[in-house]
């Protein structure tokens, strides 16, 4: 049987940290944050909270993957804490609602700043079907490309991640000197909601949606862990290094988007860091910059795609999906039935994703990019409350093996995460009910699923 080839370092890990997380969430989530809240406070507040939820959760999520280092992500911990019933529906839910999803979110990013850059250039944008088409091709092709080996992979997500970081750098540079065009007066006007009470609390949860969303992907290293050196060591650090600085960069990218555009500007603007760096430099700086997130956009996909199928192989692995998923490639090791499984039902929900948009055109509405967000985040947010919580489980249940890693402020750092995810998933299955039940409904359908499995 062929076994996963241990190719990647820190440099490797850190750099698939930084390139699971910097997709499309920075440059595409500060719209709809600011539209729910209206004020730069709770702006600032819903971001704040984003980056402190996921350095708490990152380090419960350490010592999770050094005392267990297996391939597969919370598939794993969750299977070793409550058994394979759990772990399975994690895994189902990620495939066919939350994870593959996600994927097909960022692809639609990246085809709505090609559309940007088209735009800029041409003075039209072009149609719904040549979106929907660079989404699909773009999504084939980096399928493709992680098919030949992780080393290979593992490289080409080192220059994206670099890629990553200089382009956001870029954004802070551009947008924070541009004293010509900015204004501190965009800090304050407004700086408080008009009134305070229950409406401003489902604003703040709803907005923390995208929030989550824009810090996703931080566990992304841990769906490897067969293929990295030494990873009861190398994996909590690229954690806590990648995240570290990426709550830096996200820190100074909204410092520089509020200088250089007001409330009402971010609130109309879906595409935040290209009109920002615009304002500054002109038609020429929006190009660039719309370049720069597109690669950006580009190179999370392949993120993306390279570590998810690491979870669908570890279940099929386990007999608990589809059968064929459990092969690795005999030359380059890779899962690459399970990254082609991955890439058809992308396309399914991509074809499903551009439909609805074409049915929201003909009544003014185009959210298409939102309405992926909320279909998957109430069941991403039950898993992890699993997965967090299955750190004191697992203390229970193996008091003696071996942790290379302990998390730090246990259990405090549990307890803060659990506290405010289950607020998150109240406040979520308030705001956003109806494509909340859906994502858990199609989650339960895997219990017919794991049913016949078993009995097999």
């Amino acid at each position: 049987m062929t076994d996963y080839k241990k190719n990647l370092g820190l440099k490797e890990s850190t750099s698939i940290v930084i390139s699971r997380i910097i997709g499309s969430g920075i440059f595409r989530t500060p719209a709809p944050i600011m539209a729910l809240v209206g004020c730069t406070s709770l702006f600032g507040l819903v971001w704040v909270l984003g980056g402190i939820i996921t350095i708490f959760g990152a380090v419960v999520y350490a010592e999770l993957t050094a005392m267990i280092p297996k391939s597969g992500g919370p598939y794993v911990f969750l299977k070793e804490a409550y058994g394979p019933y759990i772990a399975f529906l994690r895994g189902w839910a990620m495939f066919f609602v939350s994870e593959t999803a996600s994927i097909v979110a960022v692809s639609l990013v990246f085809a709505e700043f090609i559309n940007a850059i088209f735009e800029i250039i041409t003075g039209t944008p072009f149609g719904l079907f040549p979106t929907f088409l660079l989404s699909l091709i773009t999504i084939w092709m980096l399928t493709t490309i992680n098919l030949f080996g992780v080393k290979i992979s593992g490289k080409f997500q080192v220059v994206f991640g670099a890629t990553k970081v200089v382009a956001v750098g870029g954004i802070i540079g551009i947008t924070l000197t541009g004293f010509s065009t900015g204004n501190l007066a965009h800090f304050s006007n407004p700086f408080w909601p008009e009134e305070f009470g229950w409406p401003t609390i489902l604003a703040v949860g709803a907005a923390l949606r995208y929030s989550f969303f824009a810090f996703s992907g931080w566990e992304g290293a841990t769906y490897m862990a067969e293929e990295v050196k030494d990873p009861g060591k190398t994996l909590p650090l690229s954690l806590f290094l990648g995240i570290s600085g990426i709550m830096v960069l996200y820190l100074g990218a909204n410092l520089g988007y509020l200088y250089q555009l007001d409330v009402e500007a971010i609130k109309q603007n879906k595409w935040v860091a290209t009109k920002a760096v615009e304002v500054v430099l002109g038609a020429s700086g929006g190009i660039l910059i719309s370049i720069a997130v597109a690669v950006n956009a580009f190179g999370n996909i392949s993120t993306q795609i390279l570590c998810k199928g690491r979870a669908w192989h570890a279940m099929a692995r386990d007999g608990l999906f589809f059968d064929n998923f459990n092969k690795l490639h005999p030359v380059y090791a890779t899962p690459n039935n399970a990254l082609f499984g991955q890439g058809i039902w992308a396309t399914v929900l991509l074809i499903g994703a551009v439909m609805s948009t074409y049915y929201q055109s003909g009544s003014g509405g185009n959210n298409t990019y939102e309405t992926i967000i909320d279909f998957f985040s109430a069941t991403s947010t039950i898993f992890n409350l699993l997965t967090f919580g299955s750190i004191y489980i697992l203390r229970k249940k193996f008091p003696n093996k071996q942790r290379p890693y302990k998390a730090f402020f246990y259990p405090w750092s549990m307890i803060i995460v659990l506290v405010i995810y289950i607020s998150f998933l109240i406040l979520t299955l308030i705001t956003a009910f109806v494509p909340s039940m859906i994502g858990i409904a199609l989650t339960a359908t895997g219990t017919i699923y794991y049913m016949r499995k078993v009995k097999n």
